[in-house]
């Protein structure tokens, strides 16, 4: 006839709450409902004690009123109108009860003060009522002065604390990472697991964004160890840190493996494995999962976009980006970001359509950002564009004249056009605006430490070695065939020093050291902070095939994979358009064309022509591959010498467009 009653919280036997002498014993002596709460309990808690002492009669008890009120103040969280209608029953508060609600009130204020971003105001009610100080207002204030982006200040109350709990070394933590500070935020981690504290889930989720960031796997799967060891639950927030931690330190089949594996998966962790797809260059499995995830009942958001736009731009799908560019917005109804045209711009030069890639900036609502013109900048760089890339070199140094980036960008167009004087001009104009080139890094970890080279470094305590490993790798790599490509160097100077000053830049010391203290076979991995530049991408693929080694590195935009000689790139349409037509043109052997054509997708791609005197070649190129694709543009491929020829002149089945 009547439910069954659900277990209170705590519990008493009767003869004990008929004794009046019960709630005025010490916690030594007898047990009390009060006594017998955690140090900080939780409202419900207090209520339900509260809920016992008023059923056996004796809720009007002053002394009792003025405990429960001691037990609201260490409460995580004080309700104003509970506590007052406590305190207003009393009808003679003593000095204790009076002292407990100021406890109370106090706390309540600073609450609001932390949630409001009124620092200053709970910095002074924390400071006026050190009385009333316990882990709960250190941590309120703590968190006010993350939130507010002081870390200086808070990091001086962190060591002030006289007890810290979980959650000050969780908030801690989130605000060095929160903020920036990366490392910092690590060794709290590491200082904390020194005390023998157990992490938190938001702890770990944390540390591993913080690792994921700097790219540093040992760390995250020293966190995923700890997650396995202290049986935590495989949650949609964990189980989606540690698919963005693998991506983004280079093991995409662990990050694909654990996705898969994750019980349940909401938005956030499609968007960090699409993403993460798009990184490593795996366009079509990125594509793949995207209507997966739409046929699953999802519902696209801004971030998945930029994450399927980023794939097609790295695996050169021109056709599928400018469709799912459009169905964002037609479909999705989601509005343009300068991400998503980032992304497009990006495509778009990449695959040689500068002109629609300017069209697409130049008719955008929103004034463009220099990120965009940058990008085309850099495709200006590779197609050989010295007039349009000088351009919008002029056009991006006049929006930002402080950023280095944009004089070295126009600067390497210039030298690789071998314009010397053009190159001392803007290098000069760059010193001028009193602009600095940023010093390029690499990162390697390894047995334990995290080991930073820039270019030409010889502070690292193994610096001879890593340099007589170097030569080892040079020797080794020029004898399989290596040739340098000395384009990016921005000095006029001898070839000889070109080589030199190429063959030191920083991500070449880190391979070299990866060399000399990993096991033979194991796979190197390096963190850049620059975009790895032409020569050491090759020299990459060398190594990894001369020392059989996988190599992989991450940039400030993706990862490049080497292995047995063989980068991504390869698998790029318009790259490998170019290694097509450069193979037909050096032999013109149709063997040798077929089995290169095995490996070029079926699209309609701009393909480069490597110089003038090749119209007889095109002729007998678009004639033999005609079903692969419909029409081919007059340009130029990576690597060969940069000369036009009748760049409107279009080539179909061994004709030109002018004569169908």
């Amino acid at each position: 006839m009547f439910a069954k009653r659900p277990k209170p919280l705590l519990s008493f036997p009767k003869q004990q709450l008929s004794n009046p002498h019960f709630f005025f014993s010490t916690p030594t002596t007898l047990h009390t409902p009060l006594s017998s709460l955690p140090p900080r309990p939780s409202i419900n808690q207090t209520k339900q004690a509260h809920a016992q002492i008023i059923v056996s009669g004796l809720g009007a008890n002053a002394s009792f009123t003025g405990h429960l009120l001691a037990s609201l103040a260490l409460s995580p969280s004080t309700p104003f109108a509970y506590s007052l209608s406590i305190f207003q029953t009393i009808q003679y508060p003593s000095l204790f009860a009076s002292n407990n609600m100021i406890r109370c009130l106090a706390k309540i204020k600073l609450w609001l003060y932390v949630k409001g971003l009124r620092v200053e105001c709970s910095k002074r009610v924390f400071e006026e009522n050190g009385h009333c100080r316990d882990v709960v207002t250190w941590n309120s204030m703590l968190a006010g002065f993350v939130r507010d982006g002081r870390i200086g200040d808070a990091e001086k109350v962190f060591d002030e604390m006289p007890e810290r709990d979980v959650i000050s070394w969780s908030t801690m933590i989130m605000g060095h990472v929160q903020n920036g500070q990366l490392e910092e935020g690590l060794e709290c981690f590491k200082e904390m697991r020194e005390k023998g504290l157990r992490p938190n889930e938001a702890i770990l989720v944390t540390v591993l964004s913080a690792s994921a960031q700097m790219g540093l796997l040992e760390n995250g799967r020293l966190v995923h160890s700890i997650v396995d060891s202290l049986n935590f639950p495989m949650t949609v927030s964990l189980g989606t840190a540690l698919v963005d931690m693998y991506a983004k330190c280079g093991c995409i089949e662990q990050s694909k493996l654990l996705f898969h594996n994750m019980p349940r998966r909401d938005i956030s962790s499609w968007n960090a494995m699409i993403c993460g797809l798009a990184s490593h260059g795996l366009g079509k499995e990125a594509l793949a999962l995207f209507e997966r995830f739409i046929n699953e009942g999802f519902h696209p958001v801004s971030v998945t976009f930029i994450g399927v736009l980023n794939a097609c731009s790295r695996a050169g799908l021109v056709s599928e980006g400018r469709h799912y560019f459009k169905l964002m917005t037609e479909k999705y109804d989601i509005e343009l970001e300068m991400e998503h045209y980032g992304c497009m711009v990006d495509l778009l030069s990449r695959a040689g359509f500068v002109d629609e890639a300017v069209e697409l900036i130049e008719k955008m609502q929103a004034p463009p950002d220099p990120v965009l013109w940058a990008t085309l900048l850099g495709a200006c760089k590779i197609h050989g564009s010295v007039e349009l890339g000088e351009k919008i070199g002029n056009k991006l140094i006049k929006l930002d004249p402080t950023y280095d980036g944009h004089y070295v960008q126009l600067a390497s167009i210039y030298a690789k056009a071998r314009k010397w004087e053009d190159v001392v001009r803007v290098r000069r104009l760059m010193v001028e605006q009193n602009t600095n080139k940023v010093a390029g890094w690499s990162l390697i970890e390894a047995q334990g430490r995290v080991h930073q080279f820039v270019a030409g470094d010889r502070e690292h305590e193994r610096s001879l070695e890593i340099y007589k490993m170097l030569e080892t790798i040079g020797t080794r790599i020029a004898e399989a065939g290596y040739s340098p490509k000395i384009s990016s160097v921005l000095h006029d100077i001898g070839e000889e020093e070109k080589e030199n000053v190429v063959k030191e830049h920083s991500e070449r010391l880190a391979i070299a050291y990866g060399m000399l203290v990993t096991k033979v076979g194991d796979c190197i991995r390096i963190v850049k902070n620059l975009r790895v530049c032409e020569d050491c991408h090759e020299a990459s693929k060398m190594i990894s095939m001369v020392f059989d080694r996988e190599i992989i590195v991450r940039d400030y935009s993706r990862f490049h994979h080497f292995k047995e000689g063989k980068s991504e790139r390869d698998n790029h349409p318009v790259l490998l358009a170019a290694a097509v037509v450069a193979a037909a043109r050096s032999t013109l052997c149709p063997p040798s064309l077929q089995t290169l054509l095995e490996d070029v997708p079926e699209l309609g791609i701009l393909i480069k022509v490597p110089e003038v005197g090749s119209r007889s070649m095109m002729k007998f190129w678009s004639t033999y591959c005609h079903g692969h694709w419909q029409y081919y543009s007059i340009l130029v491929p990576v690597g060969f010498k940069h000369l036009e020829l009748e760049p409107e002149v279009h080539w179909t089945r061994g004709k030109t467009r002018k004569s169908i």
